[in-house]
């Protein structure tokens, strides 16, 4: 077992820190909001430190979970951030952060600190039953003395081996996911309006070669959105483009579609939709673009 810190406890990191605790890895946890944390250790038994010095002064593995760069810049670098604690010690950064940003911490981590891009995918449901992919920016023989902790969370380690790629490839999969979720938009938007019921309309799509995964864990969602808690919102998927866009720009590669997708998303988010799941780009659609 090992003693593990987690910093970020938003809807998808309560659900893989709580798999830490019940994997019997001693847990120690810090979060912005302190209720947030204090009620973790209260159902699970952890640890809650103070700062972020002090959760790595405690703990040989630090997991961030957070939602971008401004916010993992200041949990590392600021005033009792990680990088003020001790070392040696791994910082598993697992949200969606620019390949920069983890560059830029791996190369200004102190002396003895190792910085890992390990960002998951997965929506909630598939964080709390540990069944997140995972992808990892280093080698596997980095990452083998981790997988005790990455298996408490995840079913499936991808290794890509460089610094970043792992940024790299949650960028390229997220950008994929939001656009799937905008042409389901479209698709149900132009069944609905030549009659066909949604529930029919979902029916036809789910059983059809254009079936993702995505597509029917999120069923629900599309179907009724408002009966449902958010699992990942409109103001979190058009980050997500934007950055995937200024990445595509500096790799000098086309994102046609891509740009499509983020421009909805804005338009959505300026709309109101902001803080609503991204199922309801579909309720968008009927309402925004008719």
């Amino acid at each position: 077992m090992m003693r593990v810190g987690f910093a970020g406890l938003g809807r998808m990191g309560v659900a893989m820190a709580r798999n830490v605790a019940a994997a019997g890895h001693e847990l120690t946890v810090w979060n912005r909001t302190a209720a947030k944390a204090e009620a973790l250790a209260a159902e699970t038994g952890a640890a809650v430190a103070p700062t972020p010095k002090a959760l790595a002064d405690a703990s040989d593995i630090v997991i961030t979970m957070l939602a971008d760069d401004p916010s993992s810049h200041a949990v590392h670098l600021g005033g009792d951030g990680l990088f003020s604690g001790q070392a040696p010690m791994i910082c598993l950064e697992m949200g969606t952060m620019s390949p920069d940003h983890i560059r830029a911490l791996a190369e200004g981590a102190p002396a003895g600190m190792t910085v890992i891009d390990a960002p998951v995918s997965g929506a909630t449901p598939v964080a709390e039953k540990g069944e997140l992919m995972i992808m990892a920016g280093c080698s596997e023989a980095t990452m083998e003395p981790l997988m005790p902790v990455l298996e408490a969370m995840g079913r499936h380690v991808i290794c890509l081996g460089s610094t970043g790629a792992g940024s790299v490839m949650k960028l390229a999969i997220n950008s994929l996911i939001h656009g799937i979720n905008q042409t389901l938009a479209e698709a149900m938007t132009l069944a609905e309006a030549a009659g066909i019921p949604p529930r029919s309309a979902f029916d036809a799509i789910e059983a059809s070669a254009a079936c993702a995964p995505m597509i029917s864990y999120r069923r629900p969602l599309y179907l009724d959105e408002a009966a449902h808690e958010v699992t990942f919102t409109v103001a979190l998927a058009r980050k997500d483009m934007e950055v995937t866009a200024a990445l595509a720009e500096a790799q000098g590669t086309g994102m046609p579609q891509g740009r499509v997708t983020l421009e909805k998303l804005k338009a959505a988010e300026a709309c109101g939709y902001g803080a609503r799941d991204m199922a309801s780009m579909l309720d968008f659609m009927r309402e925004g673009e008719r």
